[in-house]
């Protein structure tokens, strides 16, 4: 998958609580530059832990992260990832803290060592790219979900990352939003992981589909060469190739 030279690579990453059964069972994966990969998969597969890992929220229990070549594993490297590498949470309301949605979207271009007028001038930059114009003194909590949806996407485009890791970004949105979001991500220049349940979604906006399950990840296939309906087989529902356009 992907080139020679990838953003991300996980090497046989391994993560469980104690001696429970392990969540992330000898993961191996890379997402490469400009690379869109789509990751499906049960409740409980290790999709939303694994984005997890690739922003130290959690440690893996044993394997390699690494980001640009280089190994990732103090708290300090972590740091230093996260200004490159955005996760946008599948809970909005964990994601925003301020009062307005300014102060949320200037918040992290502050944090990258900003001046508050330059922070200012991010924010609002980002704000007008998703046509969030008007919105610069609203009320966080006063915002419907699909609104606190798109503040916390601006919050992270606003850092200016080379990743974003992108956590169910369509759940519990309306269908007008979730066009929104949609034209939003097939416009984006950049390197991406989204983990949502619904194939269609993830066929639109990626170039590969990886499925999770148990921790591993037991099928992927180009976005354009998956079909969105799904088969019953032996090892679970899958979606998968076939050499024609007919639905069974």
């Amino acid at each position: 998958m992907g080139n020679d030279q990838p953003l991300i690579q996980l090497e046989n990453i391994q993560f469980s609580y104690g001696n429970q059964t392990p969540i992330i069972d000898d993961l191996s994966f890379k997402l490469s530059e400009k690379q869109k990969i789509g990751l499906i998969g049960d409740n409980g597969s290790g999709k939303t832990t694994l984005l997890h890992l690739l922003t130290g929220i959690v440690k893996t229990t044993s394997g390699i992260i690494r980001f640009r070549k280089e190994i990732i594993e103090t708290e300090r490297d972590f740091q230093m990832l996260r200004k490159d590498v955005g996760l946008l949470f599948q809970n909005s309301d964990d994601q925003l803290f301020c009062p307005t949605v300014l102060e949320d979207v200037a918040f992290g271009p502050l944090n990258l060592g900003l001046s508050a007028e330059k922070a200012k001038i991010r924010a609002m930059e980002t704000l007008e790219y998703l046509n969030l114009q008007g919105y610069e003194d609203r009320i966080i909590h006063q915002l419907s979900g699909g609104e606190k949806k798109l503040v916390a996407l601006a919050t992270i485009l606003a850092m200016k990352p080379q990743v974003l890791l992108l956590d169910e970004p369509t759940t519990g949105l309306d269908e007008s939003t979730r066009i929104r979001i949609s034209d939003i991500f097939k416009n984006l220049e950049l390197s991406y992981i989204i983990v949502s349940h619904e194939f269609d979604f993830l066929a639109a906006n990626t170039d590969m589909i990886y499925g999770m399950k148990n921790g591993k990840i037991n099928y992927h296939g180009k976005s354009d060469t998956l079909h969105s309906h799904i088969h019953s087989h032996p090892v679970g529902e899958v979606p998968h190739k076939h050499s024609h356009t007919q639905v069974d």
